[in-house]
Protein backbone atom coordinates (compact mmCIF):
# COMPACT_ATOMS: atom_id res chain seq x y z
CA UNK A 1 0.00 0.00 0.00
CA UNK A 2 1.23 3.55 -0.98
CA UNK A 3 0.43 6.99 0.37
CA UNK A 4 1.38 10.74 -0.89
CA UNK A 5 2.15 13.63 1.05
CA UNK A 6 3.72 17.33 -0.67
CA UNK A 7 6.70 18.02 0.08
CA UNK A 8 8.04 20.81 -1.29
CA UNK A 9 9.70 24.78 -1.08
CA UNK A 10 8.63 26.60 -4.34
CA UNK A 11 12.08 27.18 -5.80
CA UNK A 12 14.53 25.21 -3.26
CA UNK A 13 12.82 21.73 -4.29
CA UNK A 14 16.04 20.07 -4.23
CA UNK A 15 17.09 21.18 -1.09
CA UNK A 16 13.45 19.63 0.65
CA UNK A 17 14.40 15.85 -1.35
CA UNK A 18 17.79 16.27 0.36
CA UNK A 19 15.87 16.73 4.18
CA UNK A 20 13.36 14.24 3.38
CA UNK A 21 15.68 11.42 2.51
CA UNK A 22 17.26 11.05 5.74
CA UNK A 23 13.79 11.43 7.89
CA UNK A 24 12.42 8.66 5.47
CA UNK A 25 15.07 6.15 5.81
CA UNK A 26 15.40 6.57 9.77
CA UNK A 27 11.48 5.44 9.63
CA UNK A 28 11.57 2.07 7.47
CA UNK A 29 9.82 -0.14 9.29
CA UNK A 30 8.00 1.66 11.68
CA UNK A 31 4.26 1.22 12.31
CA UNK A 32 3.19 4.01 10.41
CA UNK A 33 -0.32 4.81 12.13
CA UNK A 34 1.90 5.86 14.96
CA UNK A 35 1.79 9.48 13.64
CA UNK A 36 2.31 11.46 16.85
CA UNK A 37 5.60 9.49 17.51
CA UNK A 38 7.14 9.71 13.99
CA UNK A 39 6.34 13.30 14.00
CA UNK A 40 8.16 14.02 17.66
CA UNK A 41 11.14 12.04 16.37
CA UNK A 42 11.33 13.50 13.36
CA UNK A 43 11.36 16.97 14.71
CA UNK A 44 12.83 17.00 17.78
CA UNK A 45 15.88 14.06 17.18
CA UNK A 46 17.99 16.23 14.48
CA UNK A 47 19.96 18.90 15.72
CA UNK A 48 18.85 21.51 14.01
CA UNK A 49 15.17 22.41 13.60
CA UNK A 50 12.29 24.47 11.87
CA UNK A 51 13.01 26.88 8.94
CA UNK A 52 11.13 26.21 5.27
CA UNK A 53 13.70 23.21 4.59
CA UNK A 54 13.36 21.00 7.33
CA UNK A 55 9.69 21.53 7.72
CA UNK A 56 8.70 21.53 4.40
CA UNK A 57 10.55 17.73 4.32
CA UNK A 58 8.40 16.85 7.73
CA UNK A 59 5.08 17.60 6.27
CA UNK A 60 5.36 15.70 3.20
CA UNK A 61 6.57 13.21 5.45
CA UNK A 62 3.12 13.86 7.78
CA UNK A 63 0.96 14.23 4.88
CA UNK A 64 1.96 10.81 3.93
CA UNK A 65 1.20 9.04 6.80
CA UNK A 66 -2.32 10.75 7.38
CA UNK A 67 -3.15 9.44 3.52
CA UNK A 68 -1.84 6.06 4.39
CA UNK A 69 -3.85 5.54 7.99
CA UNK A 70 -6.83 6.60 5.93
CA UNK A 71 -5.87 4.45 3.03
CA UNK A 72 -5.85 1.31 6.10
CA UNK A 73 -8.64 2.33 8.35
CA UNK A 74 -11.31 3.75 4.86
CA UNK A 75 -11.41 7.04 6.93
CA UNK A 76 -11.42 10.27 5.63
CA UNK A 77 -8.72 12.71 7.32
CA UNK A 78 -11.22 15.03 8.24
CA UNK A 79 -12.88 11.81 9.83
CA UNK A 80 -9.94 10.69 12.25
CA UNK A 81 -9.23 14.26 13.34
CA UNK A 82 -12.30 14.54 14.86
CA UNK A 83 -15.36 15.06 13.12
CA UNK A 84 -16.78 17.83 10.82
CA UNK A 85 -16.46 21.19 12.79
CA UNK A 86 -18.58 23.01 9.70
CA UNK A 87 -20.74 21.63 6.70
CA UNK A 88 -20.02 24.68 4.44
CA UNK A 89 -16.91 26.88 4.29
CA UNK A 90 -16.80 30.00 2.31
CA UNK A 91 -13.75 29.99 -0.08
CA UNK A 92 -11.98 32.87 -1.81
CA UNK A 93 -10.13 32.69 -5.04
CA UNK A 94 -7.07 34.21 -6.30
CA UNK A 95 -6.84 36.80 -8.74
CA UNK A 96 -3.64 38.24 -8.89
CA UNK A 97 -4.22 41.81 -10.00
CA UNK A 98 -0.71 42.63 -10.68
CA UNK A 99 -1.90 44.41 -13.76
CA UNK A 100 -4.85 46.88 -12.80
CA UNK A 101 -6.74 46.28 -16.30
CA UNK A 102 -7.11 42.67 -16.30
CA UNK A 103 -8.90 42.74 -12.49
CA UNK A 104 -12.10 43.76 -13.26
CA UNK A 105 -12.34 40.87 -15.73
CA UNK A 106 -10.75 38.71 -13.16
CA UNK A 107 -13.05 39.52 -10.46
CA UNK A 108 -16.23 38.67 -13.07
CA UNK A 109 -15.00 35.50 -14.20
CA UNK A 110 -14.24 34.25 -10.56
CA UNK A 111 -17.89 35.86 -9.59
CA UNK A 112 -19.56 33.64 -12.64
CA UNK A 113 -17.44 30.82 -11.15
CA UNK A 114 -19.72 31.27 -7.86
CA UNK A 115 -17.13 33.25 -5.75
CA UNK A 116 -18.23 36.25 -3.64
CA UNK A 117 -14.76 36.93 -2.65
CA UNK A 118 -10.95 37.32 -4.20
CA UNK A 119 -7.67 38.00 -2.96
CA UNK A 120 -4.99 39.74 -5.08
CA UNK A 121 -1.95 41.35 -5.04
CA UNK A 122 -1.09 44.59 -3.71
CA UNK A 123 2.06 45.54 -6.02
CA UNK A 124 3.44 44.01 -8.90
CA UNK A 125 6.43 41.23 -8.63
CA UNK A 126 9.20 42.76 -7.29
CA UNK A 127 7.65 46.07 -7.02
CA UNK A 128 8.23 48.41 -4.79
CA UNK A 129 5.54 51.38 -3.48
CA UNK A 130 7.97 54.33 -3.26
CA UNK A 131 5.85 57.47 -3.40
CA UNK A 132 2.57 58.08 -1.71
CA UNK A 133 1.11 58.70 -5.33
CA UNK A 134 1.47 55.22 -6.05
CA UNK A 135 -0.83 54.51 -3.48
CA UNK A 136 -3.92 55.46 -5.21
CA UNK A 137 -3.68 53.05 -7.63
CA UNK A 138 -3.69 50.23 -5.25
CA UNK A 139 -7.19 51.57 -3.84
CA UNK A 140 -8.20 51.84 -7.38
CA UNK A 141 -7.23 48.20 -8.15
CA UNK A 142 -9.18 46.84 -4.78
CA UNK A 143 -12.59 49.14 -5.79
CA UNK A 144 -12.32 47.83 -9.79
CA UNK A 145 -12.80 44.48 -8.04
CA UNK A 146 -15.30 45.38 -5.39
CA UNK A 147 -17.28 46.83 -8.38
CA UNK A 148 -17.36 43.44 -9.40
CA UNK A 149 -19.44 42.47 -6.24
CA UNK A 150 -16.47 41.07 -5.18
CA UNK A 151 -15.61 41.18 -1.33
CA UNK A 152 -11.37 41.49 -1.57
CA UNK A 153 -8.61 40.15 0.58
CA UNK A 154 -4.92 41.78 -0.43
CA UNK A 155 -1.82 40.78 -0.06
CA UNK A 156 1.15 42.77 0.34
CA UNK A 157 3.56 40.06 0.58
CA UNK A 158 6.06 42.16 2.55
CA UNK A 159 6.84 43.91 -0.50
CA UNK A 160 6.45 46.96 0.95
CA UNK A 161 8.55 49.21 3.93
CA UNK A 162 7.11 50.15 6.87
CA UNK A 163 6.20 53.80 6.26
CA UNK A 164 4.27 52.83 2.94
CA UNK A 165 2.78 50.02 4.48
CA UNK A 166 1.43 52.67 7.25
CA UNK A 167 -0.07 55.22 4.98
CA UNK A 168 -1.43 52.48 2.73
CA UNK A 169 -3.47 50.52 5.44
CA UNK A 170 -4.87 53.82 6.44
CA UNK A 171 -5.72 54.48 3.36
CA UNK A 172 -7.11 50.76 2.76
CA UNK A 173 -9.69 51.09 5.96
CA UNK A 174 -12.85 52.69 4.91
CA UNK A 175 -13.00 49.78 1.95
CA UNK A 176 -14.13 47.31 4.23
CA UNK A 177 -11.07 44.69 3.24
CA UNK A 178 -11.54 41.27 4.07
CA UNK A 179 -8.19 41.38 5.92
CA UNK A 180 -4.45 42.89 4.44
CA UNK A 181 -2.01 40.06 4.27
CA UNK A 182 1.65 40.01 5.44
CA UNK A 183 1.78 43.95 5.28
CA UNK A 184 5.61 43.47 6.65
CA UNK A 185 7.52 40.44 6.54
CA UNK A 186 7.14 38.28 10.08
CA UNK A 187 10.24 39.27 10.57
CA UNK A 188 9.24 42.93 11.80
CA UNK A 189 6.34 41.74 14.48
CA UNK A 190 7.00 45.15 16.27
CA UNK A 191 6.37 47.05 12.80
CA UNK A 192 2.96 44.53 12.13
CA UNK A 193 2.18 45.13 15.48
CA UNK A 194 2.60 49.44 15.06
CA UNK A 195 0.52 48.38 11.84
CA UNK A 196 -2.28 46.41 13.79
CA UNK A 197 -2.97 48.73 16.12
CA UNK A 198 -3.58 51.93 13.46
CA UNK A 199 -6.51 49.88 11.65
CA UNK A 200 -9.22 47.99 12.19
CA UNK A 201 -8.82 45.95 9.26
CA UNK A 202 -7.91 42.43 10.04
CA UNK A 203 -4.11 41.17 9.79
CA UNK A 204 -3.34 38.08 8.12
CA UNK A 205 -0.14 36.15 7.96
CA UNK A 206 1.42 32.84 8.33
CA UNK A 207 2.74 31.24 4.87
CA UNK A 208 6.48 31.83 6.16
CA UNK A 209 6.22 30.88 9.53
CA UNK A 210 6.80 27.15 10.23
CA UNK A 211 5.21 25.69 13.50
CA UNK A 212 3.47 26.61 16.84
CA UNK A 213 6.47 28.38 18.10
CA UNK A 214 6.77 30.33 15.28
CA UNK A 215 3.29 31.49 15.55
CA UNK A 216 3.16 31.86 19.56
CA UNK A 217 4.86 35.32 19.91
CA UNK A 218 2.23 36.77 16.89
CA UNK A 219 -0.60 35.09 19.29
CA UNK A 220 0.54 36.33 22.07
CA UNK A 221 1.29 39.98 21.36
CA UNK A 222 -2.51 40.11 19.41
CA UNK A 223 -0.49 40.97 16.43
CA UNK A 224 -2.60 38.62 14.22
CA UNK A 225 -6.20 38.21 13.43
CA UNK A 226 -5.93 35.55 10.72
CA UNK A 227 -3.02 32.96 10.83
CA UNK A 228 -2.31 31.10 7.54
CA UNK A 229 -0.10 28.12 8.29
CA UNK A 230 0.71 25.92 5.02
CA UNK A 231 0.11 22.40 5.25
CA UNK A 232 3.19 21.78 3.24
CA UNK A 233 5.42 23.51 4.93
CA UNK A 234 4.19 23.94 8.42
CA UNK A 235 4.48 20.45 9.28
CA UNK A 236 1.44 18.83 8.02
CA UNK A 237 -1.71 18.38 9.46
CA UNK A 238 -0.43 17.55 12.88
CA UNK A 239 1.55 20.75 13.64
CA UNK A 240 -1.14 22.50 11.72
CA UNK A 241 -3.97 21.19 13.78
CA UNK A 242 -2.04 22.35 17.18
CA UNK A 243 -0.84 25.82 15.57
CA UNK A 244 -4.89 26.06 14.93
CA UNK A 245 -6.02 25.35 18.69
CA UNK A 246 -3.35 27.70 20.03
CA UNK A 247 -5.37 30.49 17.71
Amino acid sequence: MSAGGEASLEGHAESVVGAFEPIRDRFVGHDPRRIEDIWQVAYRGGFYRGGPVLMSALSGLDQALWDLKGRITGLPAWEMLGGLVRDRIRAYAWIGGDRPHEIADAARARREQGFSAVKMNATAELDFLGTPKLLADVVQRVQAAQAEGMDVGLDFHGRIHRPMAKQLAKLLEPLGLLFIEEPLLSENPEGLREIAGLVSTPIALGERLYSRWDFKPFLERGIVDIIQPDLSHAGGLSECRKIAAMA
